[in-house]
C-alpha cells in the first residue's frame, strides 16, 4: 500500500501534465522566463530595459510555438458542396414544388383582391409642405364672360370649319398675353379610322402670361384640346375667362401658359416637342417664336356643356405613367372646398369604408385603373406631359342626370386655387408617390403594398424554374424520390444528354415571328390592299392575324430544323430558358408598369407552368391560347366594358377587339406607345416558346 502510495502521486502529475492544455503550458514557461530574467538582472546589475525586454520575447517564442489546430472528427461541408445534402435539397424541392406554386398563385390574386380594403388601402395625404393648406381666396366671377366666349367660340368654329386661329388671337391679345401660333403637320403610318384622319395638320394657339414678380424660369400650362370630334367649346371660353382673371393678379411667380391645341393629342404632342426642341415621333411643326420657363405642372381642361354634375379626374399618361400624387391630391381638396363633386374612373368614391360594400366598389375603380395603366395609352392630354417629367392632370366635366348642377364659376373657382397654391412651389412636386394604384380619390396603394401581389406570380416562375433546373442537374434524382408525385414524369437521364444545340431553332424561329409581327403589318399595307379589297387599317389588321396566327405552325417548322437525334431532356432545357425570359420580361415590366405586369402574370404563369409534352396535351393547348397575349387583350376588353356597366355582345367585343389592335399599332407609331412592340418582341415569342415545348417530340 505505501509503493501505490508513493507512486500514485506522480502519475497523476505526469497525466495533469499531459492534460494541460498548451495555453497553460505557454503560461508557465512565459513565468519561468521572467523570474529568470528578474534573476539575470539583479545579478548584473546593468543592462537597459529594452534588452531585458528584447530577452523575454525571444524565450516566449522559443517557448510558444503555435501547433497545428486539432482536426474535427468530420470534415466540414456545405449545404450544396456535399453530395447527400444537396440530394436531400433536390428531393424536397421537388417534392413541396407544385403546392408551393399553387400556394404563390393563389397568395398573389388574393394580395391583389385585397388591396382596396382599409388595411392595405391608406388616406391620401399632402406632403408637399408648399401645397399643405387651402387658404387661399378664390376670386373668379366671369361666368358670364366665359359663356359668352365659349358661344362666341363656337360659332366662328362652325363659320370657318377649323379652329379659328385669328379670332383666338385677337382675344387672348386682348386680355394682355403675349400671343403665338405653330403649325404642324403629320402623315400617320395609316388611316385613322377611329377619327377619319390620314394626312393631319393643324395649328396650335398659345399666350403667355408673364410673372410680375419673378423671371421667366418657371411656368404653369393650362391647355384645352380641340378636336373633330369634340368643340370643346366651354372649356376655351372658360380658359379666356381666366386668362383675362389671371392678368389682373400681381402675386404670380410662375409666367402662365394658355394652350389651345388643335386635331386632340396630335397638337399637344407637336407643341410639346417644339418647346423641349425634340422630335422623337417625326412631326414637322414650326418652331416656337415665344417660350416661358421650364413647365412645373401643367392641367388639360374638356369641358361638354355650360353646367356640370361632377369633375372626372384622369391620371393613366403615356406607357402606364402617373402623375405626382400631391397634385391630384391638391385638386381634390379644392372641390371638396367648394362643393365640387370629384369622381375617377366616373365612379363616385365611397365615404364609409367599415362596411363591406365600400370596398368592393373600391375594388371596382381600382380595377377600372388597373386596366387603363395596362393599356399604356394616354388618357388625355396630360399623359404626353408626362413623358417630360412635367406633372399633368385631365379634368372633364360631366353633365348627367345628378341633382346638383354646378356651373363654370365654380370650375373656374376651382382652377384658381390650385393654380395659386402650385404657384407657390419653390421646386418640383417629388414628395409624394410616383407609384400608387387609387381605389378611390380618398385612398391610395403605395408601391410597398401593391408589389407582392406581382412579386408572388413570378415566384411561380420562379420555382418551376428551379424544378427544372435541379432534375437537370441531379442525376441521381428519379421519379421515384419525388415523394410519390402524381402524373406522368419523364425519365431522368444524366445531365450530360442535354443538347443546347436543339434549342438555337425554336429560340431563333420564335424571334423571327416576333420581328415579322412587328415589322410587316405597317410595310405591306398597300401590298396587302393591292391584291385584296380591303382598306389600309384593315390590311394592317388582317396582317396582324395573319401572322399571329402563322406562329402556331411553328413546331412543324421547327422539327424540320431540329435534328431528330435531339436529346429526350431538351424539352426540359426549353421551357427553362423560356421560364427565365418570361420571368425577366414580366419583372422588368412589373417596375415600370405595375398593371400591365400584373395583368399578364396572373393570366401566364398557370400556363406557363404546367405545359410540358406529357399529359393532356388538347387541355395544355388550350389554356395557353386562352392566356396568349391576344386572348388577354380580347377578355381585358370585356371586363373594362363590364365594370363600366356597358356590357358586350360577341361581335360588338370582336369589333372593339380589331379596333384596339389597329389604335395599339398606330399610337405606337405616332406617340411612342410601348406596348405594342412589348408584345410582339417580347411577350409573343416567349409565348411560342411555350406552344413550340407542348408540341416537342
Amino acid at each position: 500500500m505505501s509503493e501505490l502510495s508513493g507512486s500514485a502521486p506522480p502519475a497523476r502529475a505526469a497525466a495533469g501534465r499531459r492534460a494541460r492544455p498548451e495555453g497553460a503550458s505557454c503560461r508557465g514557461a512565459r513565468t519561468a522566463s521572467a523570474r529568470s530574467m528578474r534573476g539575470s538582472a539583479r545579478a548584473v546589475g546593468t543592462g537597459s530595459a529594452s534588452g531585458r525586454g528584447a530577452a523575454a520575447r525571444r524565450e516566449r517564442g522559443r517557448n510558444c510555438r503555435p501547433s497545428a489546430a486539432p482536426e474535427p472528427p468530420f470534415p466540414a461541408m456545405g449545404l450544396l458542396s456535399d453530395p447527400v445534402r444537396r440530394r436531400a435539397l433536390a428531393r424536397l424541392v421537388l417534392r413541396l414544388n407544385a403546392p408551393l406554386c399553387v400556394l404563390s398563385y393563389v397568395a398573389g390574386i388574393a394580395w391583389f383582391l385585397a388591396l382596396a380594403f382599409p388595411p392595405l388601402t391608406q388616406r391620401t395625404y399632402m406632403s408637399e409642405n408648399a401645397m399643405g393648406s387651402t387658404m387661399v381666396e378664390e376670386q373668379f366671377a366671369g361666368g358670364d364672360r366665359a359663356r359668352g366666349l365659349a358661344r362666341d367660340f363656337a360659332a366662328q368654329r362652325r363659320k370657318s370649319g377649323a379652329l379659328p386661329v385669328a379670332w383666338l388671337e385677337r382675344t387672348m391679345r386682348s386680355v394682355g398675353l403675349e400671343v403665338y401660333t405653330q403649325s404642324f403637320s403629320r402623315r400617320l403610318p395609316f388611316p385613322d379610322e377611329t377619327h377619319e384622319r390620314y394626312m393631319v395638320s393643324g395649328t396650335n394657339v398659345y399666350g403667355i402670361l408673364r410673372a410680375p414678380r419673378a423671371a421667366s424660369t418657371e411656368s404653369l400650362v393650362l391647355t384645352v384640346p380641340c378636336g373633330p370630334d369634340s368643340t370643346n367649346s366651354q372649356a376655351v371660353g372658360l380658359l379666356l375667362a381666366l386668362a383675362a382673371h389671371f392678368r389682373g393678379q400681381i402675386y404670380w411667380a410662375k409666367d402662365i401658359i394658355f394652350l389651345v391645341t388643335e386635331q386632340d393629342l396630335l397638337g399637344t404632342e407637336a407643341w410639346l416637342e417644339a418647346y423641349h426642341d425634340v422630335n422623337v415621333t417625326g412631326m414637322q411643326s414650326s418652331p416656337l417664336q415665344g417660350r416661358a420657363g421650364a413647365i412645373q405642372a401643367a392641367v388639360a381642361l374638356e369641358l361638354s356643356s355650360d353646367v356640370v354634375t361632377s369633375l372626372d379626374v384622369a391620371v393613366e399618361g403615356l406607357n402606364g405613367q402617373l402623375p405626382n400624387l400631391d397634385l391630384l391630391n391638391l385638386f381634390q381638396t379644392f372641390c371638396q372646398k367648394g362643393g365640387l363633386l370629384c369622381t375617377l374612373q366616373g365612379k363616385l368614391q365611397p365615404q364609409d369604408w367599415t362596411s363591406v360594400d365600400r370596398p368592393l366598389q373600391g375594388l371596382q375603380t381600382l380595377l377600372l385603373m388597373v386596366l387603363q395603366q395596362a393599356s399604356g395609352r394616354p388618357h388625355g392630354p396630360h399623359g404626353l406631359f408626362l413623358r417630360y417629367r412635367v406633372e399633368a392632370l385631365t379634368i372633364r366635366g360631366i353633365n348627367s342626370f345628378r341633382q346638383y348642377k354646378y356651373d363654370l364659376v365654380a370650375v373656374g373657382k376651382a382652377l384658381e386655387g390650385v393654380f395659386r397654391k402650385l404657384n407657390h412651389l419653390l421646386e418640383r412636386l417629388h414628395q409624394s408617390f410616383f407609384f400608387y394604384l387609387l381605389p378611390a380619390l380618398s385612398r391610395f396603394v403605395s408601391i410597398g403594398l401593391y408589389m407582392p401581389a406581382a412579386g408572388f406570380l413570378l415566384l411561380v416562375l420562379g420555382l418551376k424554374a428551379l424544378e427544372l433546373w435541379m432534375q437537370l442537374h441531379e442525376a441521381g434524382v428519379g421519379p421515384e424520390e419525388l415523394g410519390g408525385a402524381s402524373g406522368p414524369s419523364p425519365p431522368v437521364l444524366p445531365a450530360q444528354s442535354i443538347g443546347l444545340a436543339s434549342l438555337v431553332a425554336p429560340l431563333l424561329i420564335s424571334q423571327v415571328m416576333g420581328l415579322a409581327l412587328y415589322i410587316l403589318p405597317v410595310l405591306g399595307q398597300h401590298v396587302a390592299t393591292q391584291h385584296f379589297p380591303v382598306a389600309e387599317a384593315e390590311a394592317v389588321v388582317l396582317t396582324l392575324l395573319a401572322i399571329y396566327a402563322a406562329g402556331l405552325a411553328l413546331p412543324h417548322s421547327t422539327q424540320r430544323v431540329v435534328s431528330a437525334r435531339a436529346p429526350d431532356r431538351g424539352w426540359m432545357a426549353l421551357k427553362l430558358v423560356a421560364l427565365i425570359y418570361l420571368a425577366l420580361q414580366l419583372a422588368c415590366i412589373t417596375l415600370t408598369n405595375f398593371s400591365l405586369g400584373f395583368l399578364l402574370a396572373a393570366t401566364m404563369a398557370p400556363a406557363a407552368a404546367l405545359t410540358t409534352p406529357f399529359g393532356p396535351r388538347p387541355l395544355y393547348a388550350a389554356l395557353l391560347v386562352l392566356t396568349s397575349p391576344a386572348a388577354t387583350l380580347l377578355g381585358s376588353l370585356f371586363l373594362w366594358r363590364e365594370l363600366q356597366e356597358a356590357p358586350l355582345s360577341l361581335a360588338e367585343g370582336w369589333q372593339l377587339f380589331l379596333a384596339a389592335l389597329a389604335q395599339g399599332v398606330l399610337e405606337h407609331h405616332t406617340y411612342g406607345a410601348l406596348l405594342f412592340p412589348f408584345l410582339a418582341l417580347g411577350l409573343y415569342p416567349c409565348w411560342l416558346l411555350f406552344w413550340n415545348l407542348l408540341f416537342w417530340k
